[in-house]
């Protein structure tokens, strides 16, 4: 389990694709204290296994379904990912309660700077934007973040324009931006996209009790 405050980030070295699954390098320096084979670290909000440790050179192996799901089907050597290791009991929950299991992937169709300040305005298909509720938890390339305005109008690019199409803004502070993969995406860039576990285990029982 994690909260979405990313430590910093790390260099992707290496990207070997097998038959059923990628197996991917990571550089993250100093970011993960005393790793262990086994032990799980998010990268840019996927909870992954180390199972290998050569240094500060972390191993991971990614499923062909996450690699569905998520950016990680993207990836390339020298890209940067976000680093986020395990809570521990007793530490503080500076986030939100984040398990790294992406629901899918967000576009950013904005970026506006203002002030010292950024605001990005994120696309998301129906099924999860009905799960992105206004002043709510996100997490968005790990990254722990509050849903500031969100609205759902007609797809106007697919065929048939009932179809509905979600939005949401955050807001991004400027340390969050240089420790994070957000500080280098731009319009049109894809991000990995968890709603708030709590808002989907209530939203799975009240449709369970509808039906």
């Amino acid at each position: 389990m994690f909260t979405g405050i990313v430590k910093g980030l790390g260099t992707i070295t290496s990207i070997d694709d097998r038959e059923a699954f990628r197996v991917i390098k990571v550089d993250v320096g100093q970011l993960v204290d005393d790793p262990q084979v086994g032990h799980s670290v998010s990268l840019s909000g996927v909870c992954l296994t180390i199972v290998k440790i050569e240094g500060k050179v972390l191993t991971f192996e990614i499923m062909k379904e996450t690699l569905k799901l998520t950016t990680f089907e993207y990836l390339k050597v020298g890209d940067k990912v976000g680093i986020e290791t395990p809570v521990r009991m007793g530490e503080e929950l500076g986030g939100h309660l984040v398990q790294g299991h992406v629901d899918g992937t967000a576009q950013i169709i904005d970026k506006e700077q203002v002030g010292d300040n950024t605001r990005m305005r994120f696309w998301v298909s129906e099924a999860i934007g009905r799960q992105v509720l206004h002043k709510g938890s996100v997490a968005i390339d790990g990254v722990s973040l509050t849903v500031c305005d969100s609205v759902a109008y007609p797809k106007q690019e697919v065929a048939n324009p009932s179809l509905q199409t979600y939005c949401f803004d955050v807001w991004l502070l400027p340390l969050t931006l240089e420790r994070t993969t957000l500080g280098t995406k731009m319009v049109g860039d894809k991000v990995n996209l968890e709603v708030d576990y709590l808002v989907k285990a209530v939203l799975s029982r009240l449709n369970g009790i509808q039906t």
